[in-house]
C-alpha cells in the first residue's frame, strides 16, 4: 500500500509540473545569459524540440534545421530526437530523451555534441536540472513506476573561445545525501535543491548553506530555483514559501495565492495561479507588462528578464519583458507547444487529461510520442477579470472562461461583478433592439428612406435600353412572367436571439465527430459542417483550424464574438451559438437549406430565374448595407462573393463569412462595393468572376465595355428565359458597372445600390 502511495505521488509531482525557471523542468525552458535561447517541446506529437533566441537567428554553425517560415527565429533540433522534459542553465539546455530516458545537453551552437560525461551518457534519468554551470539528476527510467531516486552530477565548463565541454563534478558530490531518494531536484548559481520522498527538502553545493532550508520538512509539489533562491508549492496549502540569500523583494512570494508551478529569472519569480490560471509574478518586475485577462497560461519559463508562456487556449507562445517597460527580447515562433509532460497512469484529482483533438488537426491523434502516454493539467476553478465561467473542469475537459460581454443571464451576472437589475435591464433593451431591427416596421422605415435617395442616374440610359432590347434579344415571349407577393417581400426567417454556449462533446455529437460526410465547405478559415442539435434543429458549425487559431488571439476572438453576436439581421447569416473549450474555436450558424448563389449559377443546382435572381441581388445588397451602416462597430466584409451568399429555406438571400473585419473608413467599404457588383454581373450573364475558358476571363473586362457601348441586353443570361420586361435587368447592369468602377469615389454606396435595387423589384 505504501509503494503504491509513494509511486502515485511521484506521478502527481512529474504531472502538475507545468513551468520551469533557471533549474527546473518542464516543456518549455530558458537558457541564462548572453548566450541564452529558448526552447519548447512542440505538439507535432513527435515530442520535437523547437528553439529561438534574442531577436536574431540560431548561429549558422547550428545543425538545427531553421525555420524560415515562422519569423525566422527558430529551429527544429530534429537531430536530438525527441524530448519528455527540458531544464535551462546559463547559455545551454538540458533534456531527457523520450525513447530512452538518457539525458542529453547542448549549446545554442549546437553541432551535435551532448554535453553530457559519457559516463553518465547510457543513464536512464526521471528528472533532470540545469544550474548555471552544473546539472542535477535524478536517476531511474523518465516513464516508470520505479525509480531509484539517487542523482548525478556533472560540470557544465566554458572554454576559452565560449564553446561548452562536460566533467564529472567534485563540488556537487555530497555523502549526506548520496542515499537520499528524491522526487524532483532544482538547480542554481553553485547549489542544487531536492524534494525528498520521506518529506522536507535537502540542498547540496558550495553555495546551498545560505539558503537556510536545512530546516524545511514540509512537502512540496513544485520547486524552482533562481540565482541565489528557491520557491516551493506547499502539497497541502498550494501556497508559495521561498528561501535564499539576502533580504531579497523576490523572495517573498504573495500571501495567500495559490500556484500550480513556478518560474524564476535574475530577479523575479512568477507562478500560475491555481484559480484561473493567469501569471503573478514578484521581485523586480514592471507589472503592466505581465499579461491579464484573455487567456491564461498552461507552461512558463523565464530567462534573465523575459518570460514565455504557452496559452491554455491554443498552445501557441507569447513572451513578455519583465523588467522595465521594453519589448521581449524573444520573439516565438507561431508554433503550438506542449502544455505539459507526457506521463503514464491516470491523472489525479484535480486535474483533467489534454485532449489533442481540439487542435483541428486531422492527422494529430495525441501529443506524446507514445499512445498509452498522456497530459495531465491542472483544473482551473475561476477565470480572469472580464470573463466568466460558463462551464466547470471535468476529468477530460478544463473549465471554459467566457467574455463578460456575452453574458446573457443570471447565471453569470454575479461572476461578471454586475448588479442583476442592471443587467435585466439591458438584456431586455438587446432583445428589443434585436426584434425592432427585424421587424416589418424596420423594413417600412428603410423603405420609407428610399424614397428621397435619387436613382435616376442609375438610370440615364433607360430609353438606348428599350432600343438594344428589340434589336439584341429577340422575342419576349420566352416568359410567361408570373410574379407572386413573395418576390417583393424580405425573407419571413425569423431572426434569432442572443448566441448560446455550446459544448465542445454536444457539437462533436452533432456533426457525427465531424466526419467528412457532413462537410459542406471548407475555406482558408477551416471547415464547415452539417449539424443537427439535440432539439432537431439543422445547424451549419464552423470549425477553426490550426492556422487560424494561431493567428488569431484569444482576445481577437472574443472581440469577433461580440461583433458576430450583435450582428442580427434577417439578410445575414446569424451566429447562434460558439464553443472555444481547450483551444477549439467553433462557431455555429443557422444552416441554409439552398446553399449558395455560386453554386446555383455555376455549380449545376437548380437554375433561378429572373424575378428570384432580382430579390437575390436586392436582399444581398440589404445585408452588406446593414454591416457597412447599421452593424457596431461598422464590418467590411472583404470577401464578398457569389460563394459567401447563402439561401435559406423560403430562398432568401443572405450574407455569410463576415467576421473580426471591422472597417476603418468609407474606402475599405467601396471595395465590398466593388465585389458585390461583380456579383450582380455574375447574376446578370451566369458567367463565373473568373472562366479560363472565355475571352476575356475576367467578367468585368467582358461586360463592362459592352454595357457602356449600350448592349447591356448582350450579357444575360441565355439559358435563362428572359421575362416580358427586361427594362430591370437592363438596370441591374447600369448599377454592376458604376459599382466596379476603378475609382472607389465614384462607386455608388452599398446604401444607394440596395435603396435602387428594392426600387427595381417593386417596379419589376
Amino acid at each position: 500500500m505504501m509503494r503504491f502511495f509513494l509511486t502515485r505521488l511521484f506521478l502527481f509531482i512529474l504531472c502538475c509540473i507545468g513551468a520551469n525557471g533557471f533549474g527546473s523542468m518542464g516543456t518549455i525552458s530558458a537558457a541564462f545569459g548572453e548566450k541564452g535561447f529558448f526552447c519548447a517541446i512542440d505538439a507535432s506529437g513527435n515530442q520535437d524540440v523547437i528553439c529561438w533566441t534574442k531577436n536574431t537567428t540560431l548561429p549558422e554553425s547550428s545543425s538545427a534545421a531553421v525555420d524560415s517560415s515562422s519569423s525566422g527565429r527558430s529551429a527544429y533540433f530534429s537531430n536530438i530526437g525527441a524530448m519528455a522534459a527540458l531544464s535551462g542553465g546559463e547559455g545551454f539546455l538540458c533534456g531527457i530523451l523520450a525513447n530512452n530516458s538518457r539525458a542529453f545537453c547542448w549549446s545554442s551552437i549546437y553541432s551535435g555534441l551532448n554535453l553530457v560525461p559519457v559516463i553518465y551518457q547510457a543513464t536512464a534519468y526521471s528528472y533532470i536540472a540545469a544550474g548555471k554551470n552544473h546539472v542535477c539528476a535524478i536517476r531511474g527510467s523518465y516513464y516508470s513506476d520505479h525509480h531509484s531516486g539517487t542523482t548525478d552530477c556533472w560540470d557544465i565548463v566554458k572554454g576559452s573561445n565560449d564553446s561548452l565541454t562536460s566533467t564529472e563534478s567534485s563540488d556537487f558530490y555530497d555523502q549526506s545525501i548520496s542515499n537520499l531518494v528524491f522526487n524532483q531536484v532544482v538547480s542554481g548559481e553553485g547549489f542544487s535543491c531536492g524534494g525528498v520522498r520521506e518529506g522536507g527538502i535537502a540542498c547540496w553545493g558550495p553555495g546551498s548553506a545560505s539558503l537556510g532550508v536545512s530546516s524545511v520538512s514540509m512537502n512540496y509539489e513544485a520547486l524552482a530555483s533562481g540565482r541565489t533562491s528557491v520557491c516551493g508549492i506547499l502539497e497541502d496549502s498550494k501556497e508559495t514559501e521561498c528561501w535564499g540569500s539576502g533580504n531579497h523583494s523576490f523572495s517573498h512570494p504573495p500571501i495567500g495565492t495559490k500556484f500550480v508551478s513556478l518560474t524564476a529569472g535574475a530577479n523575479h519569480f512568477c507562478g500560475i495561479r491555481e484559480d484561473n490560471h493567469a501569471v503573478e509574478c514578484w521581485g523586480s518586475i514592471n507589472s503592466s507588462s505581465i499579461p491579464n485577462g484573455g487567456s491564461g497560461y498552461m507552461a512558463i519559463a523565464s530567462s534573465d528578464f523575459t518570460t514565455c508562456g504557452i496559452r491554455e487556449g491554443d498552445l501557441v507562445l507569447d513572451c513578455w519583458f519583465v523588467n522595465g517597460t521594453s519589448p521581449p527580447e524573444y520573439d516565438p515562433p507561431l508554433e503550438l507547444c506542449s502544455p505539459g509532460v507526457c506521463s503514464p497512469g491516470s491523472c489525479n484529482f484535480g486535474e483533467f487529461v489534454f485532449n489533442a483533438s481540439v487542435l483541428n488537426e486531422p492527422d494529430l491523434m495525441n501529443l506524446c510520442f507514445r499512445k498509452d502516454l498522456k497530459i495531465c493539467l491542472s483544473c482551473g476553478s475561476n477565470c480572469s477579470e472580464g470573463f466568466f465561467l460558463s462551464s466547470p473542469c471535468t476529468e477530460n475537459t478544463g473549465r471554459v472562461c467566457t467574455a463578460c460581454s456575452l453574458c446573457q443571464n443570471s447565471t453569470c451576472w454575479a461572476g461578471c461583478g454586475m448588479h442583476p437589475s442592471t443587467q435585466k435591464q439591458w438584456h431586455h433593451m438587446r432583445k428589443l433592439l434585436i426584434i425592432v431591427s427585424c421587424s416589418g416596421l424596420g423594413f417600412l422605415l428603410i423603405l420609407f428612406s428610399c424614397l428621397f435617395i435619387p436613382c435616376m442616374i442609375l438610370w440615364k440610359k433607360e430609353e438606348g435600353s428599350k432600343k438594344q432590347f428589340k434589336s439584341g434579344i429577340g422575342k419576349p415571349e420566352l416568359e410567361t412572367d408570373v410574379a407572386s407577393d413573395s418576390y417583393l417581400s424580405p425573407t419571413k426567417a425569423t431572426c434569432p436571439g442572443p448566441a448560446q454556449v455550446f459544448r465542445l462533446s454536444e457539437l462533436k455529437d452533432a456533426t457525427n465527430g465531424f466526419k467528412e460526410f457532413n462537410e459542406l465547405g471548407r475555406g482558408s478559415y477551416g471547415f464547415v459542417y452539417k449539424a443537427v442539435l439535440p432539439d432537431g434543429i439543422q445547424v451549419a458549425v464552423k470549425r477553426a483550424n490550426a492556422a487560424t487559431i494561431i493567428h488569431t488571439t484569444s482576445r481577437d476572438f472574443e472581440k469577433e464574438l461580440e461583433i458576430l453576436c450583435s450582428a442580427r439581421r434577417c439578410n445575414i447569416v446569424n451566429l447562434l451559438g460558439y464553443c472555444s473549450e481547450m483551444g477549439e474555436r467553433l462557431l455555429v450558424y443557422e444552416y441554409m437549406p439552398h446553399g449558395t448563389l455560386h453554386d446555383h449559377l455555376h455549380g449545376g443546382l437548380s437554375p433561378l430565374d429572373w424575378q428570384l435572381r432580382l430579390k437575390i441581388a436586392m436582399q444581398a445588397a440589404k445585408g452588406l448595407e446593414y454591416l457597412h451602416m447599421e452593424a457596431q462597430p461598422p464590418i467590411v466584409h472583404r470577401d464578398i462573393k457569389s460563394s459567401n451568399i447563402l439561401l435559406d429555406s423560403e430562398w432568401g438571400a443572405r450574407v455569410a463569412d463576415f467576421g473580426l473585419l471591422t472597417a476603418n473608413d468609407t474606402g475599405d467599404m467601396k471595395s465590398d462595393v466593388h465585389s458585390f457588383g461583380t456579383v450582380l454581373l455574375e447574376i446578370l450573364s451566369g458567367r463565373k468572376a473568373y472562366d479560363r475558358d472565355s475571352n476575356p476571363p475576367n467578367i468585368i473586362e467582358w461586360a463592362v465595355p459592352l454595357i457602356k457601348q449600350g448592349k447591356a441586353a448582350a450579357i444575360l443570361d441565355r439559358y435563362t428565359a428572359l421575362p416580358r420586361n427586361v427594362e430591370p435587368l437592363l438596370k441591374l447592369a447600369d448599377i454592376a458597372e458604376l459599382t466596379v468602377r476603378e475609382n472607389p469615389s465614384e462607386r455608388p454606396t452599398m446604401s444607394e445600390v440596395a435603396n435602387c435595387l428594392e426600387h427595381i423589384l417593386k417596379d419589376g
